[in-house]
């Protein structure tokens, strides 16, 4: 990695490290003791096969490329950044974006389970954003579906010809959206509402999610589609090794 590479990714981690200390609040994603017990167990138990899957994942991709780690770990500390931003939106919860669409996209979404969780955890011990009871719960959501999903479309986008940054923008986007769908089911799961039940609850907690969220989408998909712009710029050399730019490896995901 050229000297303008190990420069660019300093500032990246400064930046991250920066934004990510400021918005010390009261949560992020569900909040500490807000889920029952049955819940955080169920869930957490839920997420073990994907952190199994990601330990393996994470494990081959540094073995085979050990060149890449510093923008594997840049992938980690823009999850951090951009999921301890966050906007207050209902008891219990809180909008903000999540950043995993981009380490999905470079990495696949198993590998950004463990990327997550590592995020979520420092989070909830460090900043009080979260929770460790509701840990697998927001695992769950912000590292296992959001990066699924955000995979899933970034490769149907590039199938139907969506130009690749079109197609980051959207992944990312709809990646961040999926999160908050999940969560709102999650917090629905646990408090049905009296008329309606579990689908009803769920209507209303994204109804309240969507008047912040949507714009964080948005906002989110373009800054994630400007980073890979300049890592296509800076970091050329690692995006072909892993196989993101064409004449590379062809990285399993």
């Amino acid at each position: 990695m050229t000297g303008k590479q190990k420069k660019f990714i300093a500032v990246t981690a400064g930046l991250s490290l920066i934004f990510g200390i400021a918005p010390v609040a009261d949560a992020m994603h569900i909040m500490e003791g807000y889920l029952p017990v049955r819940y955080c167990i169920a869930w957490g138990v839920l997420c073990i096969p994907f952190l199994i899957a990601g330990f393996l994942a994470i494990k081959k991709s540094v073995s085979e490329h050990r060149k890449t780690i510093i923008v594997l770990a840049m992938c980690g500390a823009y999850a951090f950044v951009l999921s301890a931003l966050k906007l207050p939106s209902v008891t219990g919860s809180s909008s903000h974006p999540t950043g995993t669409g981009l380490g999905a996209i470079l990495y696949g979404p198993s590998i950004m389970s463990i990327l997550g969780i590592i995020v979520l955890l420092f989070q909830a011990v460090l900043l009080a954003h979260g929770g460790l009871t509701t840990l697998g719960a927001n695992t769950f959501s912000m590292a296992i579906a959001g990066p699924f999903i955000s995979y899933g479309i970034y490769k149907l986008t590039l199938k139907l010809k969506v130009p690749k940054l079109g197609a980051v923008f959207l992944a990312a986007m709809l990646g961040d959206l999926s999160t908050y769908c999940v969560t709102s089911f999650q917090l629905a799961l646990a408090y049905p509402s009296e008329i309606g039940g579990i689908g009803a609850s769920m209507v209303k907690f994204m109804g309240i999610f969507a008047i912040t969220q949507v714009p964080i989408a948005i906002i989110e998909g373009i800054i994630t589609a400007l980073v890979v712009m300049a890592l296509e710029t800076y970091a050329k050399p690692e995006l072909t090794e892993i196989g993101f730019i064409r004449g590379g490896l062809n990285h399993e995901r």
